[in-house]
């Protein structure tokens, strides 16, 4: 058969949203029959896949059945955890490269999580599974204010607020509850006096090929904080770099996560790292891009090479500075203007991309977890000061009910 008739790989993609967006385009640009799946919606990736599927990403018999009706080559996804263990009964049950099902289903809930994490030595903060108000505040009351409570299942920082006090607990619990599918929540010692940070890796036949923490900013909301955006090189010690390893190495290990990306949240206190979760997919925020452009290995193609039964360990790597970030509207409102000259002016010398989410006309929202960017920018630079100024000029390109945004 010559190569020109050679089938056409399918490629199955749960999720069809932002963040799936750059995968369904690099799968498509590798030659590859894309089938996007999510429920209906005003999703992005629905109108550059070759197919689209209106499945919720949390039906496993559903989206199994669909796989096996599109006999797909491969499944995968990015910058979501709540699809994973339907990804994860897919690989199963077709035989298809990627995340086994006991491990995506304890990346996927910070209950089963959290006591993986114990269990496999991984340091992590003191916490408690609640299945009741009650519960929730006689665990708040052993661990010691301040605590964090936080939906089990939920992505995207849905569901996860900072209790500084009994008082404060009933909104919290009301809080992850209404996004927890399981009626749990996770109540967890809040540390303080540190910094976050995150870590991805990518797990090829039981090694990490890629291993990359990196610094993460953090955006303060009413309930607590999420990621706006990382940089790179890591600004860790040595020291601290050869403990994150060791400590990934035993989140491996207790998971048994393989052939897939991993990503981590982690807080650093007296030197030392607390995973406060991991998911078995790569991060979002824009990590996937500057990781390539850190790394030089193509982080999108990496997933779909590794889910086609394809992915070798990269090459050597290369080091390059920079960052990304989220834009967010600093007020609830309709975007009235873009100055879309003004953004392609500043698409020069640091700046390698600016993504806007939103056309004019469209609403946005104060932030209150990362689903509510209107944005994101990556900038060959991790130089805080510039990337600051670039930002500002950035926001004034924006216009929310005809005032700029305050970037």
């Amino acid at each position: 058969m010559t190569a020109e008739h050679k089938p056409v790989k399918k490629l199955m993609i749960l999720g069809a949203g932002i963040y799936q967006l750059p995968l369904i385009r690099k799968a498509r640009e590798m030659g590859l029959y894309t089938i996007a799946v999510s429920i209906p919606g005003h999703y992005p990736g629905f109108a550059e896949a070759d197919k689209c599927l209106y499945i919720n990403t949390t039906d496993v018999s559903g989206i199994l059945a669909a796989a096996e009706e599109e006999k797909i080559d491969g499944i995968c996804t990015t910058g979501t955890d709540v699809c994973v263990p339907a990804l994860a009964a897919v690989c199963e049950a077709l035989h298809l490269p990627g995340i086994s099902v006991p491990a995506a289903s304890v990346l996927s809930d910070k209950c089963a999580m959290k006591e993986m994490f114990k269990k496999g030595g991984v340091r992590t903060a003191d916490f408690r599974v609640a299945e009741s108000f009650e519960e929730a505040g006689q665990a708040a009351e052993e661990i010691g204010y301040p605590v964090m409570a936080k939906a089990p299942d939920s992505s995207g920082s849905r569901g996860i607020t900072k209790v500084e006090s009994f008082e404060d607990l009933k909104e919290a619990y009301d809080e992850a509850v209404k996004v927890s599918r399981s009626g749990r929540i996770v109540v967890e010692k809040c540390l303080t006096g540190g910094y976050e940070i995150g870590l991805d890796a990518f797990i090829l036949n039981g090694e990490a090929v890629l291993f990359l923490p990196h610094n993460k900013e953090v955006y303060k909301t009413r309930r607590a904080g999420m990621p706006a955006g990382h940089s790179f090189p890591f600004r860790g010690s040595e020291a601290l770099t050869e403990e994150l390893e060791r400590q990934l190495a035993l989140a491996v290990k207790a998971s048994g996560a393989d052939n897939c990306a991993v990503n981590a949240d982690i807080m650093i206190v007296d030197g030392l790292p607390y995973f406060l979760e991991m998911g078995g997919r790569c991060g979002a925020t824009g990590i996937p891009e500057v990781a390539s452009y850190y790394t030089g290995a193509d982080y999108y193609r990496l997933i779909i090479e590794a889910a086609l039964g394809q992915a070798e360990k990269p090459g050597d790597l290369s080091a390059r500075p920079c960052m990304s970030r989220l834009v967010f509207s600093d007020r609830t409102g309709t975007i009235t203007r873009i100055d879309r000259e003004g953004l392609a002016r500043l698409k020069t010398g640091p700046v390698l991309d600016i993504s806007l989410d939103y056309e004019e006309g469209e609403k946005v929202y104060l932030p209150e977890n990362g689903t509510d960017r209107i944005g994101q920018v990556i900038l060959a630079t991790a130089d805080e000061e510039e990337c600051a100024g670039l930002m500002a000029k950035i926001g004034k390109c924006i216009f929310v009910d005809e005032k700029p945004v305050i970037i």
